[in-house]
């Protein structure tokens, strides 16, 4: 009786253990449960996004839809991409495979995102490793949502396209996420009500003459309200900036006046009195900070040798390891000799000899600008500076000549209110790029335009600057040369 009654008492004493450790695992996972910061995610969206926003008190979730990814990059001059219609509101997510874990673009549309919700975006989007795009799509965005949500961007290792569309309330803050430091490769902002303020502003995002964004490779501004002076405020952005290779102004209101503005910057363009002084300033900050090999060595004067090695001579055979210093004294004496002599002699130059001179300096300035090695800050091909001290800088007539941009491979301005004045000056900047575009005209960071949309503007179909850009732009475009080469080898093959 007492062995049963002993191993009933050890029973009874485990199942109190297990109870206990079982409420202790479930107070735990209670604990955790009771603040987002605590949360760890898992990189299912599906699993942390219902956890996340059962945690921030959201009462309406939205339900995860995942949809195998089928398509490549999004292409940003088609129309907006249907949603799957539900009387829910859905956060789509593409997957790059059967894995939950392996998304690659979460996606909103048609429906508010308000601060909470991009609270446990915040939250949940650092976790996603293969994230390449985020959507949203009439979110309702406000300044202050944008704010929140910019910081959790560098923190998605791949995330390169960023999709803000049918967002009118950030018109004004969209610039924020063209930050030098912003790891954004394609940025597409349509349907976003941006003026001419909100124009200013992405375009000093794109370049000033003291910072540029380098990683914007495309950048879509189709279907806003831009107008003259907003692609005036673009064009301004474009003159130092050489990672940018696609852009649309599409349907925004543009006219000749904007249009001179962007044709301007594609061929050589005067440099402007801003742009003339940061120059100066760089080329003078670099000459005076030479490398130690570069500096040159102090040569002392004949009499402080000749003290030096006699003195030097008698103290050799006292200490031969302590070099002599006594000639360090001679030079002064001897500099403040020769310094009176010189002030002795000086001679009263005529005004009119002082005037030449000072031309010849100011002439002597000007070539050492164009001759100077230039081409040592361009090695890189990154930077404001590269830009600046382009080697192709000429000074001709007075004014310092850029190279025009060359790196922007593809201009839409499709649905604008350019004239056969615009056409006319289009034709020129595309025939100073050259045939091959760019003419080599170094320094462009890349070959000129291959691809200039002009249809459905203000000119007439047969105007002749047009058909003869229509003409340039069918040579230069890089399919028709490979759809030709294929032609002449299947000739070749058939013969």
């Amino acid at each position: 009786m007492k062995k049963k009654d002993r191993g009933h008492r050890e029973k009874s004493e485990g199942k109190g253990v297990d109870d206990i450790t079982s409420k202790t695992a479930g107070l735990n996972q209670d604990l955790k449960c009771q603040s987002i910061d605590e949360y760890q995610c898992t990189g299912n969206v599906e699993v942390d996004f219902l956890e996340v926003t059962a945690l921030l008190g959201i009462s309406e979730i939205p339900t995860v839809t995942h949809r195998q990814q089928a398509a490549t990059s999004p292409s940003f001059e088609k129309g907006v991409e249907e949603s799957p219609w539900g009387p829910k509101r859905q956060l789509l997510v593409d997957l790059e495979s059967d894995d939950p874990k392996s998304v690659k673009a979460v996606k909103v549309f048609g429906w508010r995102t308000d601060e909470v919700m991009v609270k446990a975006l915040n939250k949940i989007l650092p976790s996603l490793n293969q994230l390449q795009t985020l959507h949203l799509w009439q979110a309702g965005l406000t300044p202050h949502t944008l704010v929140s949500l910019r910081p959790t961007l560098p923190l998605c290792s791949n995330l390169r396209t960023v999709v803000l569309e049918g967002n009118p309330g950030i018109k004004d803050s969209l610039h924020l996420l063209l930050s030098e430091d912003s790891n954004i490769a394609h940025l597409s902002l349509r349907h976003n009500q941006i003026d001419k303020e909100g124009a200013c502003l992405i375009g000093s995002a794109l370049s000033t003459t003291q910072s540029t964004n380098k990683n914007l490779i495309s950048l879509n501004l189709a279907f806003n309200s831009i107008g003259d002076e907003g692609a005036k405020h673009i064009a301004r952005g474009l003159r130092l900036n050489r990672s940018l290779l696609c852009l649309s102004l599409a349907n925004n209101h543009i006219g000749d006046a904007g249009g001179a503005s962007l044709a301007e910057i594609l061929s050589p363009f005067p440099m402007c009195h801003e742009e003339i002084v940061e120059r100066r300033r760089l080329l003078a900050s670099r000459d005076q900070s030479p490398t130690p090999s570069d500096r040159p060595q102090s040569i002392p004067s004949s009499c402080s040798v000749d003290q030096g090695t006699n003195k030097g001579a008698k103290a050799s055979g006292k200490r031969k390891d302590k070099p002599s210093s006594i000639s360090i004294a001679g030079p002064k004496k001897d500099e403040g000799k020769m310094s009176k002599k010189v002030s002795d002699s000086k001679v009263q130059v005529p005004r009119t000899k002082q005037k030449s001179e000072n031309k010849d300096r100011r002439q002597s300035i000007v070539d050492s600008e164009d001759k100077s090695g230039l081409g040592q800050n361009k090695a890189d091909g990154e930077g404001i500076a590269s830009t600046l001290l382009d080697p192709g800088v000429q000074h001709v007539g007075g004014k310092f000549i850029m190279p025009g941009n060359t790196a922007l491979t593809s201009l839409n301005l499709a649905g604008n209110l350019l004239t056969e004045c615009s056409m006319q000056l289009f034709c020129s900047s595309l025939q100073a790029q050259g045939d091959g575009g760019g003419g080599g005209g170094g320094g462009g960071g890349g070959g000129g335009l291959l691809r200039l949309s002009l249809s459905r503007n203000r000119c007439p179909s047969d105007c002749k600057a047009y058909l003869r850009i229509q003409e340039v732009m069918a040579q230069r475009d890089p399919l028709n040369k490979s759809s030709a080469s294929q032609a002449e080898d299947g000739q070749g093959v058939a013969e």
